[in-house]
């Protein structure tokens, strides 16, 4: 999807296990507001912290696994974490057929499966570090940008579809079986891949836990790119539910209007990710995510003007195209960047810190902006979000904080950057970025 550049037949099971997950995350999108507001009957507030609860108790329960990750195989991980939600995505439509799904329930699924995400999502992008040469990192996080993309063009709305031919639970189905195959696909990688060695204490101190957030807050670049990012995800993640509730419950559209509103503007995510890059090496890594992390908070404040009908469908549509297309470049270089500056010893507690902080960030945002909807009404919240995320771009990394690179040297100094990290470390076996990929 991202040019013809062969990474190898592991990174191309490691890809279709991507893949396969993320066709399952697009037939799903939205699923459990839907579910919530259409068969539980759920009001904004109770849609919001559905989310929010479901992300804040996950982070939690996620604190210990980076540094547990750490030090264990990566593909054993991974295997057991999509098990895990398949497991857990599977108990909704089961008890859905006995009539005994309850908005407990989907709390419970809910942590489960952040959890899971974030520890998986480290085990990942620490394997992939192992699994690419250093000039390939961001191929690669391109490649798996472009499959969350792709994805989401044709899941949602075959989702919808979907749900108006077999019910509300049959895209929950339908992604807890992509999880399975996820797994199948990670366990046909095959090779070796040695257990990371663990120096000094051999059980896990409270220290650890905080290991991540101590590398990313003394790396200047990190630390304002660790901001910037987490506070325009949440910010943009707090919005989702109300949009549910205003585009379905107040505008009046159908579910296959609401997941096609959301599907054909995610071309624009294809386009960014296959420039990330060409624009890195035009004009460098430092340009590219100034540029892109600042248009992408442009957009958001427009959905507070969506109106009902055809009118209200296309608005949606270019906003969401403007957004998904700087999100399109900027997420792979981002990811990129955050690998090349993590040492190969450290990359699991790293992401899973960012990860945690990143779900605990969109959990307390959500709730917070439920309430607001509860008081204001959901175009009004949607509305403040929208304001706000124009003054984020002030978190992005300055001039100063990284250094000045030639836009044709971009790529080779990353590779040199990584490849002399890759010596030293506990765990520098070659073992995702994008979060693996990204964050489904």
């Amino acid at each position: 999807m991202t040019g013809g550049r062969a990474l190898g037949r592991r990174f191309g099971w490691l890809w279709a296990a991507y893949a396969v997950s993320a066709y399952g995350t697009g037939l799903g999108f939205g699923a459990f507001p839907l579910i919530a507001v259409l068969v539980l009957h759920s009001g904004p507030a109770e849609v919001s912290a559905l989310s929010a609860a479901g992300l804040a108790v996950g982070a939690v329960v996620a604190v210990p696994l980076g540094p547990w990750v750490e030090f264990r195989r990566k593909r054993p991980v991974m295997v057991a974490m999509d098990l895990t939600r398949f497991a857990a995505l599977m108990s909704v439509p089961a008890a859905f057929a006995l009539g005994l799904l309850s908005f407990a329930q989907l709390l419970v699924v809910s942590v489960v499966a952040a959890a899971a995400k974030i520890a998986f999502n480290a085990a990942g992008g620490a394997y992939l570090k192992t699994l690419v040469p250093p000039e390939d990192l961001l191929v690669a996080n391109a490649r798996f940008e472009s499959t969350t993309w792709a994805s989401t063009v044709a899941g949602p709305p075959l989702g919808g579809l979907a749900i108006g031919m077999f019910g509300p639970v049959a895209t929950v189905m339908a992604d807890a079986v992509s999880y399975l195959l996820s797994a199948l696909c990670v366990r046909t990688i095959g090779g070796g891949e040695p257990r990371p060695t663990r120096t000094g204490a051999r059980r896990l101190r409270a220290g650890d836990l905080l290991e991540g957030w101590r590398l990313i807050l003394a790396h200047r670049a990190l630390r304002r790119m660790f901001c910037n990012t987490i506070l325009v995800n949440g910010l943009i993640m707090a919005t989702e539910p109300l949009l549910a509730v205003l585009l379905l419950g107040h505008l009046g559209f159908t579910p296959w209007q609401y997941g096609l509103a959301f599907a054909l503007p995610c071309v624009g995510g294809l386009v960014g990710a296959r420039l990330a890059r060409r624009l890195v090496a035009r004009f460098g890594q430092r340009t590219v995510m100034r540029a892109a992390g600042a248009l992408r908070a442009i957009w958001p404040v427009g959905l507070a003007f969506v109106q009902p009908g055809v009118p209200g469908i296309m608005l949606v549509i270019a906003v969401q195209f403007g957004l998904v297309t700087c999100c399109g470049v900027f997420n792979p270089v981002v990811s990129t960047y955050r690998l090349e500056h993590t040492d190969p010893g450290r990359v699991a507690r790293t992401l899973a810190a960012w990860s945690v902080s990143g779900s605990a960030t969109i959990a307390a945002l959500t709730a917070v902006w439920g309430l607001l909807a509860a008081i204001t009404g959901p175009r009004t919240a949607i509305a403040v979000a929208g304001v706000l995320l124009l003054a984020t771009p002030l978190l992005l990394p300055r001039r100063e904080d990284t250094p000045r690179e030639r836009p044709h040297d971009a790529l080779r100094d990353a590779a040199v950057r990584t490849g002399l990290g890759t010596r030293s470390g506990p765990g520098s076996d070659r073992s995702q970025g994008a979060e693996i990929v990204g964050d489904r």
